[in-house]
């Protein structure tokens, strides 16, 4: 294996992680989770 070939590797792993998370992010069962957390800042003690 030569170096092209590792960083090619590299490249799709660190691509499929990306994509991995922005599911995560964007699914619906987190939805209310993140939108409780965007609503934090504006709340009151």
């Amino acid at each position: 294996m030569d170096l092209t070939t590792l960083r090619i590797a590299a490249t799709v792993v660190c691509f499929a992680l990306f994509i991995g998370i922005v599911i995560w992010a964007y699914s619906r069962r987190n939805a209310s989770r993140f939108q409780e957390a965007a609503r934090l800042p504006f709340e009151q003690d």
